[in-house]
C-alpha cells in the first residue's frame, strides 16, 4: 500500500476492466514519472469523453454529434442492419471492410442473473426503427452479431422471436466456427460443432 494520491490513483485504475492491481500500479507510476503535459493531455481527453461524447439517436453508437458518422453516411446500405452488443463491436466489424450497411447497438446482452432483461437493452428502439422507416428504404435484413456465448445466444434467440412477424425481413446470424490458422485438435466441442453445422458447399 502506498500513501495518499498515488494509492488513490492505483485504486481507481484497478477498477477499469482488464486492469488488476499490478497493471494499475504500473500505469500510475508511469504517469508519475511522465511529463506534466502528458498528464494534462490525459486529463483533457477524459474531460472530453465525459462532456462531449454522446450516443447516436439512430443506432446507439458512440458519437460526437446527433447522428454517428455511419448513420450520417448516405452511401451506406440502409436495407441491412447489423445488431451488435456494444459500440466496440461496431469497430470490430468495420475493420473487416466486409459490411457496408448500418448498425444497431443494443447496449449489452440479456443476462437474467445479472438483472439485464429486454427493457435494459435497446430492443424496443430497434423495433420502433423497423416500424417507422422514414427514408423510403425498407430494411430487408437484420444481421444478429451478438457474442457467441450464453448471453449472446439468448439475445439472438429473443431477437429472432421479436422480429419474425415483420414481413419481408430476413434475420441472419453471424457464422461461427474455426479460426484461420487453427488446428482441429485444439478446437472446443461447441466451436467445432458450430463449424460442422455451418458448413457450406465448395464450388
Amino acid at each position: 500500500m502506498y500513501e495518499g494520491p498515488i494509492q488513490d490513483l492505483i485504486d481507481e485504475l484497478a477498477k477499469l476492466p482488464g486492469l488488476g492491481p499490478k497493471g494499475a500500479q504500473r500505469i500510475a507510476f508511469h504517469l508519475l514519472g511522465g511529463e506534466n503535459k502528458e498528464i494534462d493531455r490525459l486529463i483533457s481527453a477524459l474531460g472530453h469523453v465525459r462532456d462531449d461524447v454522446t450516443f447516436c439517436v439512430e443506432c446507439g453508437n458512440v458519437s460526437a454529434d446527433k447522428l454517428c458518422r455511419i448513420c450520417g453516411d448516405a452511401r451506406r446500405d440502409a436495407t441491412k442492419i447489423c445488431v451488435v452488443e456494444e459500440p466496440k463491436d461496431v469497430q470490430a466489424i468495420e475493420r473487416t471492410k466486409e459490411f457496408a450497411g448500418r448498425y444497431h447497438v443494443l447496449g449489452g446482452a440479456l443476462d437474467p442473473l445479472g438483472g439485464i432483461g429486454p427493457d435494459q437493452l435497446r430492443i424496443r428502439e430497434l423495433l420502433r426503427r423497423l416500424a417507422n422507416q422514414t427514408d423510403g428504404v425498407d430494411v430487408s435484413e437484420i444481421i444478429v452479431a451478438t457474442d457467441p456465448n450464453t448471453e449472446g445466444e439468448a439475445t439472438a434467440t429473443y431477437l429472432v422471436r421479436m422480429l419474425k412477424d415483420f414481413p419481408g425481413l430476413s434475420v441472419t446470424r453471424l457464422a461461427s466456427g474455426l479460426p484461420m490458422g487453427g488446428d482441429l485438435e485444439f478446437a472446443d466441442e461447441l466451436t467445432l460443432g458450430r463449424a460442422m453445422s455451418g458448413r457450406r458447399v465448395l464450388t
